[in-house]
């Protein structure tokens, strides 16, 4: 069931971020040969011991800091794709003049931003070095009480390769959060869990109990112990598969904002579409091209059923900006086919 959290307690992304704090800028020269870093894919099939898991999963997980303008950030991140590809949370880079990752084996080594969307809370990174890197794990194969393990670098790079182990508490929760010029969004479809997460674990993975991650670890809350939340991993390997295929990639933007349709009904609205994004909001420039108005309900995307705003994210994926898609909506209880042209968010 889809819970809508009303702001009863604060939430808080959970990267660390710091002036002057300690030495964690330092290079670290010494390395563990014992850490297998040979580039490939890790693969474990079916469940195996913690122990065993954590051995296998960890070189492919690293810690991150950031050079800001003023400090630094700390955070961590997964290797879901060959060639030095590294997902992690889009505020742990943001604003960064220069990324270093910290490997399993303590080397570490330089990082380029190759993407980042701000309203998912993703980017990839990418390094030099052709690292080990996860498997995804299915979306729809998550279940409510199966174990899973968080990866991380909670505090400083002291504590990189943390591990914490928990149970998935719940799928599909939409958080309300304040970014941090004040304004008000909503993440949606996030998996609950209460493996401890700490400042610093942001972007670092959430992972089952065969070694595949289905999950990006993204916030907590702060006035509770054991409700940690995570970005569905479906989100991030879609931007993996593009960016494998064309490095320039950007995803096309819609200018469409809304709820899944239920968790519209808890908020309040009233409409019948059971399934679907409810569209609360469009931006300014894109009204003109896009066939849509506030309170459709979004049920199609070229014939593919969009359940939710999940469906739609990755929807969009499989176009280019420029491109003209067929959107089936319910307005006003009719359903029909508008067409809507995708640009790129800068534009």
């Amino acid at each position: 069931m889809v819970v809508f959290f009303k702001r009863i307690f604060v939430l808080i992304f959970i990267v660390l971020m710091s002036v002057g704090f300690c030495g964690c800028f330092q290079t670290i020269k010494v390395t563990d040969e014992s850490v297998d870093m040979s580039p490939r894919q890790i693969s474990l099939g079916a469940n195996i011991d913690t122990t065993r898991v954590v051995e296998q999963v960890k070189s492919a997980v690293v810690g991150i800091s950031c050079s800001l303008y003023n400090g630094y950030s700390v955070g961590s991140g997964v290797a879901v794709a060959p060639n030095g590809y590294i997902l992690t949370n889009q505020h742990v880079i943001s604003g960064a003049r220069a990324v270093r990752v910290y490997f399993a084996d303590k080397t570490d080594a330089s990082a380029s931003i190759v993407w980042q969307d701000s309203s998912i809370d993703l980017a990839v990174i990418k390094t030099e070095r052709n690292m080990p890197y996860l498997e995804c794990g299915d979306a729809g194969d998550v279940l409510e009480g199966e174990d899973v393990l968080a990866i991380g670098t909670p505090l400083t790079l002291d504590f990189r390769h943390t591990v914490t182990k928990g149970i998935v508490s719940a799928l599909n929760r939409t958080l309300q959060v304040e970014s941090t010029n004040g304004n008000v969004a909503y993440m949606q479809n996030l998996i609950q869990h209460d493996a401890s997460i700490n400042p610093g674990n942001s972007g670092g993975p959430l992972i089952n109990a065969r070694g595949q991650v289905i999950g990006i670890n993204t916030l907590k809350a702060s006035e509770a112990e054991g409700l940690g939340f995570a970005i569905p991993i479906s989100v991030g390997e879609a931007v993996l598969d593009n960016l494998l295929k064309d490095n320039n990639w950007q995803s096309a933007y819609m200018g469409v904002f809304g709820f899944d349709s239920d968790i519209a009904r808890h908020s309040g609205e009233q409409i019948l579409a059971k399934s679907g994004v409810y569209v609360t909001h469009i931006d300014e420039k894109m009204k003109q091209t896009l066939g849509l108005f506030e309170k459709d309900i979004i049920i199609s995307v070229n014939d593919k059923k969009i359940n939710n705003t999940l469906d739609l994210r990755l929807a969009l994926y499989g176009h280019k900006c420029g491109e003209t898609i067929k959107v089936g909506i319910i307005r006003n209880g009719e359903e029909m086919l508008v067409d809507c042209l995708l640009c790129d968010r800068a534009k």
